[in-house]
């Protein structure tokens, strides 16, 4: 079987490297986004496909619009039998679409149709989600709304952060990618189309979703601190300075009645920073970083700002 491979970040190099070792397959070539210039100093660097790629001597194409006629040119001489797709980044085309028999198969976090979109680790984690999987399906015109082939499903740990969770479903999807292509070519699958009145999205992150609403409860600040790590993080604002927060809900609720503190404020017991959350609950903090300065323990954090009573973090 030949195939282009197309994906950019991380998460799609579990899926290049086992396809490259992978009997009766062939990568014929790899497209991947442009490289980008990246840090301080704007070097220019390689995306991971495509450090991949050239270590292993593969063809890079990196068009800067998937759409362009070049850019069809290119998959057409080829002829590829299928065109496997991995977090690449950009729309592909109805006419690129159409060129390979087996058609392009994306291999999607999430059981489909839910969480369709560019960020569906992430908002499961956010929303308290306990078991995801993934989905290897055939694009179509839509966004994530191709027939499905294979799933599987997995569980999220209680502890999980997306980063970690992402590396374990790159590991699973890469077998769940070969038996899928082996599949399809043997003709052991039928396409199954996706019912989209059960269809939920997970939207690109924008920095305003790491904003901490202090009137949620703490576990589900716990959520939102696990799923936008490393961005956008869970950030706040004390003294009028954004401020990244990282921290764990206590298992039980604030001792005593329930009270009417407001949500956001900072509560020091024997050295142990909480903040106060919504449903009475309280989240402990466990390290902060104020914008510009480099992350501190809870405790330096405590004794650096000198805390005052009632000092709160904004709402």
């Amino acid at each position: 079987m030949r195939l282009v491979f197309c994906g950019t970040p991380q998460f799609a190099v579990p899926t290049l490297t086992r396809l490259l070792g992978e009997p009766g397959i062939h990568v014929e070539a790899v497209v991947t986004q442009p490289d980008r210039q990246r840090g301080r100093g704007l070097v220019s660097s390689f995306s991971p496909v495509k450090s991949l790629a050239v270590a292993n001597h593969l063809a890079v194409y990196q068009p800067e619009k998937i759409r362009s006629d070049e850019a069809f040119a290119f998959i057409e001489r080829i002829h590829p039998d299928a065109v496997v797709i991995l977090a690449y980044g950009q729309i592909i085309p109805a006419r690129l679409i159409a060129l390979p028999r087996l058609g392009w198969i994306n291999l999607h976090a999430s059981l489909l149709p839910r969480y369709r979109g560019a960020a569906p680790i992430a908002w499961a984690i956010a929303n308290g989600e306990t078991r995801t999987g993934l989905t290897t399906m055939q694009i179509d015109a839509g966004l994530d709304t191709g027939p499905m082939l294979l799933r599987k499903e997995m569980e999220i740990e209680a502890e999980e952060t997306a980063p970690q969770l992402s590396a374990r479903m790159a590991e699973a999807g890469a077998a769940l990618m070969v038996e899928t292509l082996h599949a399809l070519e043997e003709g052991r699958i039928t396409p199954q189309p996706q019912d989209s009145a059960l269809a939920s999205y997970a939207p690109m992150l924008k920095r305003e979703d790491g904003r901490i609403d202090w009137s949620m409860t703490a576990g589900q600040i716990y959520n939102r601190i696990r799923a936008f790590d490393p961005w956008p993080g869970a950030y706040s604002h004390f003294r009028g300075q954004r401020c990244h927060l990282w921290g764990r809900p206590l298992p039980t609720l604030r001792d005593g009645p329930e009270t009417h503190a407001q949500p956001g404020i900072i509560e020091i017991r024997a050295d142990i920073l909480e903040v106060v959350c919504g449903g009475n609950t309280l989240l402990v903090l466990d390290a902060l970083q104020v914008e510009g300065r480099k992350r501190v323990g809870a405790r330096e954090f405590q004794n650096g700002a000198r805390l005052k009573p009632g000092e709160c973090f904004a709402t």
